[in-house]
């Protein structure tokens, strides 16, 4: 018998190849990434197989910051509530809201500080992590709201934690000096196999050296900072998520990208492998997504580390109350060699709208000038 796996990536694999034969025999990465991710029912955000956990026993492929432990959200909602009452807002959005742990973290611990909310809006494609969020924030029922897809007027607090990783990428590939774009095509025995093409698409900061090297540009991120920009009238963002500016990003040395699988709380390199099982994301340019927004109206409000982040929002405060598993989970959200270092925080809002109050996340150690 045909295990779950397996039931998915056949009728997802037909599907690649459909949209390969459309495309004249070669299909764009950022075009194959959506289709493994988020075809109907059948990628990997669109299915109903198990994504957050712990362990991989649980079936899980990861486990994302608010998992690891609720003092992450506690700790974020410190942001947000100074966040609504300086811009005057009532509202939260949270985009991509997995499990539905951050928002239950939030929200409770928003009406722990007293902050009113009048609604948080989960803005999230996938209906099997909607059922799960439904589950996780059933006591909140009055409160919470989902949505399939942006307003045309936001104001309040948007929230996206891992969310602009998982956004499609395209992928160029500088091989013999001469820069290519790789796509995805079929080899003689029908599998799915790499092919570059000559393009004049480059990375935004010429790289380096002769040497060859594939990395990736972020339009649909960027497109998505730009639509932000347009819906949010008033208030403030805050994305959380792994990644680099720009100097950093393109680095000589970042020689394979930064393209990576997860499944099973293991990584791997292939994402033509599997397709639908396991989780393919992209570290964030920075400077890409800020230039975006600069660009489409908003301000930006700070860069910095997510350990710096949740210190100066009060971290170790509240983690004067948890006990030492909670306590060993906190750790690994600040320490460097952890998500500390390699997650960052950019904090934007719309132009004129930060004016008269730091965000207290950026109050010390801000790096918006290493965009």
């Amino acid at each position: 018998m045909a295990t779950e796996p397996e039931s998915l990536t056949s009728p997802l694999l037909a599907r690649v190849r459909e949209a390969i034969a459309r495309a004249g025999g070669w299909l764009p990465f950022d075009r194959y990434m959506a289709i493994a991710l988020y075809e109907p029912g059948l990628g990997y955000y669109a299915n109903a197989l198990a994504k957050f956990g712990h362990l991989p026993g649980s079936g899980s492929d990861f486990v994302t910051a608010p998992g690891l432990t609720p003092l992450f959200g506690q700790t974020l909602a410190r942001q947000v509530a100074q966040a609504l009452t300086a811009t005057g807002t009532g509202e939260v959005w949270e985009f991509g809201a997995g499990t539905g742990a951050l928002a239950l973290q939030v929200i409770e611990a928003l009406a722990a500080l007293g902050q009113p909310l009048r609604r948080y809006t989960i803005v999230d494609l996938s209906g099997s992590l909607r059922e799960r969020q439904r589950a996780t924030l059933a006591a909140h029922g009055d409160t919470v709201h989902w949505a399939d897809a942006l307003p045309e007027r936001i104001e309040g607090v948007v929230l996206g934690n891992e969310v602009l990783d998982a956004m499609p990428v395209q992928l160029l590939a500088r091989v013999g000096g001469a820069w290519h774009e790789r796509g995805v095509t079929l080899d003689a025995a029908g599998t799915l196999a790499w092919a570059d093409r000559p393009t004049r698409l480059r990375p935004p900061l010429e790289v380096e050296g002769v040497h060859d090297y594939v990395t990736e540009i972020h339009p649909q991120a960027e497109a998505f900072v730009r639509t932000l920009a347009d819906r949010l009238q008033r208030g403030a963002a805050f994305l959380l998520d792994y990644g680099f500016p720009e100097a950093e990003y393109y680095h000589p040395q970042r020689a394979m990208g930064t393209l990576i699988c997860h499944r099973a709380h293991r990584s791997d390199h292939d994402p033509l492998g599997d397709p639908g099982q396991k989780d393919i994301t992209a570290h964030v340019n920075f400077t890409g997504i800020a230039l975006a927004a600069q660009d489409a109206g908003l301000d930006v409000l700070g860069y910095t580390s997510q350990g710096r982040f949740l210190l100066n929002c009060g971290l170790l405060d509240l983690a004067q109350h948890a006990d030492a598993r909670q306590n060993a989970m906190m750790q690994k959200l600040v320490n460097e060699h952890e998500m500390g270092e390699l997650f960052k925080v950019i904090g934007l809002a719309p132009a004129g709208g930060g004016a008269g109050w730091i965000p207290v996340g950026f109050a010390t150690g801000d790096r918006t000038h290493r965009l």
